[in-house]
Protein backbone atom coordinates (compact mmCIF):
# COMPACT_ATOMS: atom_id res chain seq x y z
CA UNK A 1 0.00 0.00 0.00
CA UNK A 2 1.26 3.46 -0.84
CA UNK A 3 2.29 5.39 2.26
CA UNK A 4 1.22 9.00 2.93
CA UNK A 5 4.87 10.04 2.68
CA UNK A 6 5.20 8.47 -0.78
CA UNK A 7 1.98 10.13 -1.90
CA UNK A 8 3.29 13.50 -0.72
CA UNK A 9 6.58 12.90 -2.52
CA UNK A 10 4.78 12.00 -5.75
CA UNK A 11 2.54 15.05 -5.42
CA UNK A 12 5.56 17.29 -4.85
CA UNK A 13 7.33 15.74 -7.81
CA UNK A 14 4.33 16.22 -10.10
CA UNK A 15 3.90 19.83 -8.99
CA UNK A 16 7.58 20.53 -9.58
CA UNK A 17 7.53 19.02 -13.07
CA UNK A 18 4.36 20.91 -14.01
CA UNK A 19 5.84 24.20 -12.81
CA UNK A 20 9.05 23.44 -14.74
CA UNK A 21 7.33 22.91 -18.09
CA UNK A 22 8.21 25.40 -20.82
CA UNK A 23 7.49 25.72 -24.54
CA UNK A 24 10.04 26.44 -27.28
CA UNK A 25 9.46 29.01 -30.08
CA UNK A 26 8.03 26.27 -32.32
CA UNK A 27 5.78 24.79 -29.63
CA UNK A 28 7.97 21.93 -28.38
CA UNK A 29 7.66 21.12 -24.67
CA UNK A 30 10.76 21.49 -22.52
CA UNK A 31 11.80 20.73 -18.96
CA UNK A 32 13.08 23.90 -17.29
CA UNK A 33 14.43 23.41 -13.77
CA UNK A 34 16.89 26.30 -13.94
CA UNK A 35 16.06 29.99 -14.10
CA UNK A 36 17.30 32.33 -16.83
CA UNK A 37 19.79 33.92 -14.43
CA UNK A 38 21.08 30.54 -13.28
CA UNK A 39 21.66 29.20 -16.77
CA UNK A 40 23.34 32.50 -17.70
CA UNK A 41 25.73 32.06 -14.77
CA UNK A 42 26.49 28.57 -16.05
CA UNK A 43 27.23 29.93 -19.52
CA UNK A 44 29.58 32.59 -18.19
CA UNK A 45 31.38 30.02 -16.04
CA UNK A 46 31.73 27.54 -18.89
CA UNK A 47 33.02 30.23 -21.26
CA UNK A 48 35.66 31.36 -18.79
CA UNK A 49 36.79 27.76 -18.33
CA UNK A 50 37.19 27.41 -22.09
CA UNK A 51 39.14 30.65 -22.34
CA UNK A 52 41.45 29.51 -19.56
CA UNK A 53 42.49 26.35 -21.40
CA UNK A 54 42.12 27.18 -25.11
CA UNK A 55 44.39 29.68 -26.91
CA UNK A 56 42.77 32.42 -28.97
CA UNK A 57 43.66 33.20 -32.55
CA UNK A 58 46.46 35.65 -33.22
CA UNK A 59 45.15 36.35 -36.72
CA UNK A 60 43.32 39.71 -36.65
CA UNK A 61 41.68 38.94 -40.01
CA UNK A 62 40.02 35.80 -38.67
CA UNK A 63 38.89 37.61 -35.55
CA UNK A 64 37.45 40.56 -37.48
CA UNK A 65 35.61 38.23 -39.87
CA UNK A 66 33.93 36.28 -37.06
CA UNK A 67 33.14 39.41 -35.05
CA UNK A 68 31.49 41.04 -38.08
CA UNK A 69 29.25 38.05 -38.81
CA UNK A 70 28.33 37.53 -35.15
CA UNK A 71 27.44 41.19 -34.59
CA UNK A 72 25.25 41.30 -37.71
CA UNK A 73 23.30 38.31 -36.37
CA UNK A 74 22.99 39.42 -32.74
CA UNK A 75 21.71 42.82 -33.90
CA UNK A 76 18.62 41.00 -35.21
CA UNK A 77 17.98 38.84 -32.13
CA UNK A 78 14.44 39.52 -30.84
CA UNK A 79 14.07 40.66 -27.26
CA UNK A 80 13.00 37.96 -24.84
CA UNK A 81 13.77 36.71 -21.36
CA UNK A 82 16.60 34.64 -22.86
CA UNK A 83 18.17 37.51 -24.85
CA UNK A 84 21.52 38.59 -23.32
CA UNK A 85 22.16 42.26 -22.69
CA UNK A 86 25.38 41.97 -24.72
CA UNK A 87 27.41 39.33 -26.55
CA UNK A 88 31.07 38.40 -26.20
CA UNK A 89 32.65 36.75 -29.26
CA UNK A 90 35.92 34.82 -29.12
CA UNK A 91 37.85 32.97 -31.84
CA UNK A 92 39.81 29.99 -30.50
CA UNK A 93 42.93 28.66 -32.21
CA UNK A 94 41.98 25.03 -32.72
CA UNK A 95 41.66 22.64 -35.68
CA UNK A 96 38.28 21.52 -34.33
CA UNK A 97 35.45 22.20 -36.79
CA UNK A 98 33.03 23.66 -34.30
CA UNK A 99 31.36 26.73 -32.82
CA UNK A 100 29.01 27.34 -29.91
CA UNK A 101 26.86 29.92 -28.18
CA UNK A 102 26.21 29.86 -24.45
CA UNK A 103 23.62 31.54 -22.22
CA UNK A 104 24.94 34.79 -20.83
CA UNK A 105 25.82 36.08 -24.30
CA UNK A 106 28.94 34.04 -25.11
CA UNK A 107 29.91 32.94 -28.64
CA UNK A 108 32.95 30.86 -29.52
CA UNK A 109 34.30 29.85 -32.91
CA UNK A 110 37.18 27.44 -33.54
CA UNK A 111 39.49 28.35 -36.41
CA UNK A 112 39.04 24.87 -37.88
CA UNK A 113 35.46 25.81 -38.75
CA UNK A 114 36.71 28.61 -40.99
CA UNK A 115 38.19 25.99 -43.33
CA UNK A 116 34.66 24.70 -43.98
CA UNK A 117 32.45 27.78 -43.50
CA UNK A 118 34.46 29.86 -45.92
CA UNK A 119 31.95 32.62 -46.72
CA UNK A 120 30.21 35.08 -44.44
CA UNK A 121 26.81 33.51 -45.10
CA UNK A 122 28.06 30.00 -44.33
CA UNK A 123 29.53 31.18 -41.03
CA UNK A 124 26.24 33.01 -40.37
CA UNK A 125 24.42 29.71 -40.84
CA UNK A 126 26.55 28.08 -38.14
CA UNK A 127 26.35 30.98 -35.70
CA UNK A 128 22.65 31.52 -36.35
CA UNK A 129 22.11 27.87 -35.47
CA UNK A 130 24.18 28.13 -32.27
CA UNK A 131 22.58 31.39 -31.15
CA UNK A 132 19.15 29.84 -31.75
CA UNK A 133 19.96 27.04 -29.30
CA UNK A 134 20.27 29.70 -26.59
CA UNK A 135 17.23 31.74 -27.63
CA UNK A 136 15.03 28.63 -27.87
CA UNK A 137 15.91 27.57 -24.33
CA UNK A 138 17.73 24.43 -25.44
CA UNK A 139 20.67 25.07 -23.13
CA UNK A 140 18.42 25.40 -20.08
CA UNK A 141 16.46 22.31 -21.09
CA UNK A 142 19.61 20.25 -21.64
CA UNK A 143 20.96 21.19 -18.20
CA UNK A 144 17.55 20.57 -16.61
CA UNK A 145 17.25 17.07 -18.04
CA UNK A 146 20.70 16.15 -16.77
CA UNK A 147 20.10 17.69 -13.37
CA UNK A 148 16.78 15.91 -13.06
CA UNK A 149 18.65 12.62 -13.28
CA UNK A 150 21.64 13.67 -11.18
CA UNK A 151 19.98 15.78 -8.50
CA UNK A 152 16.35 14.70 -8.75
CA UNK A 153 15.94 13.65 -5.13
CA UNK A 154 17.47 16.88 -3.86
CA UNK A 155 15.38 19.03 -6.17
CA UNK A 156 12.18 17.28 -5.21
CA UNK A 157 12.88 17.36 -1.49
CA UNK A 158 13.74 21.05 -1.66
CA UNK A 159 10.68 21.81 -3.79
CA UNK A 160 12.36 24.75 -5.53
CA UNK A 161 15.78 26.01 -6.48
CA UNK A 162 19.02 24.21 -7.20
CA UNK A 163 21.61 22.41 -5.10
CA UNK A 164 24.35 24.82 -4.03
CA UNK A 165 26.97 23.12 -6.22
CA UNK A 166 24.73 22.85 -9.29
CA UNK A 167 26.00 25.96 -11.11
CA UNK A 168 29.46 24.51 -11.57
CA UNK A 169 28.09 21.15 -12.63
CA UNK A 170 25.66 22.82 -15.01
CA UNK A 171 28.52 24.69 -16.67
CA UNK A 172 30.06 21.32 -17.54
CA UNK A 173 26.75 20.06 -18.93
CA UNK A 174 26.51 23.05 -21.27
CA UNK A 175 29.81 22.13 -22.90
CA UNK A 176 29.87 18.35 -22.74
CA UNK A 177 26.32 17.19 -23.38
CA UNK A 178 24.94 17.00 -26.94
CA UNK A 179 21.67 18.60 -27.92
CA UNK A 180 18.79 16.31 -28.87
CA UNK A 181 17.86 15.75 -32.49
CA UNK A 182 14.70 17.79 -31.94
CA UNK A 183 16.78 20.69 -30.59
CA UNK A 184 19.20 20.45 -33.52
CA UNK A 185 16.42 20.46 -36.10
CA UNK A 186 14.69 23.40 -34.43
CA UNK A 187 17.95 25.37 -34.24
CA UNK A 188 18.57 24.73 -37.95
CA UNK A 189 15.28 26.35 -38.93
CA UNK A 190 15.44 29.19 -36.39
CA UNK A 191 19.06 29.86 -37.37
CA UNK A 192 18.12 30.07 -41.04
CA UNK A 193 15.39 32.58 -40.12
CA UNK A 194 17.89 34.66 -38.11
CA UNK A 195 20.53 34.77 -40.85
CA UNK A 196 17.89 35.83 -43.39
CA UNK A 197 16.74 38.69 -41.10
CA UNK A 198 20.37 39.80 -40.80
CA UNK A 199 20.79 39.96 -44.59
CA UNK A 200 22.75 36.75 -45.18
CA UNK A 201 21.68 34.52 -48.07
CA UNK A 202 19.77 31.65 -46.37
CA UNK A 203 20.51 29.30 -49.27
CA UNK A 204 24.10 29.24 -48.04
CA UNK A 205 22.93 27.23 -45.01
CA UNK A 206 22.26 24.37 -47.42
CA UNK A 207 25.69 24.79 -49.03
CA UNK A 208 27.29 24.74 -45.58
CA UNK A 209 25.79 21.37 -44.70
CA UNK A 210 26.78 19.99 -48.06
CA UNK A 211 30.35 21.06 -47.20
CA UNK A 212 29.99 19.49 -43.75
CA UNK A 213 28.80 16.25 -45.33
CA UNK A 214 31.95 16.07 -47.45
CA UNK A 215 34.09 16.65 -44.35
CA UNK A 216 32.28 14.16 -42.16
CA UNK A 217 33.53 10.92 -43.72
CA UNK A 218 32.05 7.92 -41.92
CA UNK A 219 29.16 9.02 -39.72
CA UNK A 220 26.90 6.87 -37.56
CA UNK A 221 23.36 6.08 -38.75
CA UNK A 222 20.87 8.79 -37.84
CA UNK A 223 19.02 6.57 -35.38
CA UNK A 224 22.24 6.06 -33.43
CA UNK A 225 23.02 9.75 -33.19
CA UNK A 226 21.54 12.67 -31.29
CA UNK A 227 22.05 14.76 -34.44
CA UNK A 228 19.94 14.56 -37.59
CA UNK A 229 21.84 13.16 -40.57
CA UNK A 230 23.30 15.70 -42.97
CA UNK A 231 20.81 14.55 -45.61
CA UNK A 232 17.88 15.19 -43.24
CA UNK A 233 19.21 18.62 -42.29
CA UNK A 234 19.67 19.59 -45.92
CA UNK A 235 16.17 18.40 -46.82
CA UNK A 236 14.61 20.33 -43.92
CA UNK A 237 16.50 23.49 -44.82
CA UNK A 238 15.48 23.19 -48.47
CA UNK A 239 11.87 22.89 -47.36
CA UNK A 240 12.19 26.03 -45.21
CA UNK A 241 14.07 28.09 -47.81
CA UNK A 242 11.01 29.48 -49.69
CA UNK A 243 9.78 31.05 -46.44
CA UNK A 244 13.10 32.75 -45.73
CA UNK A 245 13.90 34.11 -49.20
CA UNK A 246 11.32 36.94 -48.84
CA UNK A 247 12.69 37.72 -45.34
CA UNK A 248 16.18 37.91 -46.81
CA UNK A 249 15.02 40.18 -49.65
CA UNK A 250 13.24 42.48 -47.17
CA UNK A 251 16.38 42.68 -45.05
CA UNK A 252 18.49 43.63 -48.05
CA UNK A 253 15.93 46.23 -49.12
CA UNK A 254 16.09 47.68 -45.59
CA UNK A 255 19.85 48.13 -45.95
CA UNK A 256 21.03 45.09 -44.01
CA UNK A 257 23.90 44.08 -46.29
CA UNK A 258 26.73 42.59 -44.21
CA UNK A 259 30.17 43.02 -45.73
CA UNK A 260 32.37 40.81 -43.61
CA UNK A 261 34.49 39.35 -46.41
CA UNK A 262 35.66 35.74 -46.22
CA UNK A 263 38.45 33.64 -44.72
Amino acid sequence: MESPMNRRLLTSCAALLLSACAVSPTGRHQLRLVSDSEVSQMGVTAFQQLKDKTPVTKDPRESAFVQCVAHALTAQVPNSALTPASWEVQVFDSKEINAFALPGGKIGVYTGLLKVATTQAQLAAVLGHEISHVLAGHSASRVSNQMASQFGAVLISAGTGLPADAIGAGAQYLVLLPFSRGDESEADILGMDLMARAGFDPEQAITLWQNMSKQAGQTPPELLSTHPSNATRIADLQKNLPKDIPIYEQARAAGRKPNCGST
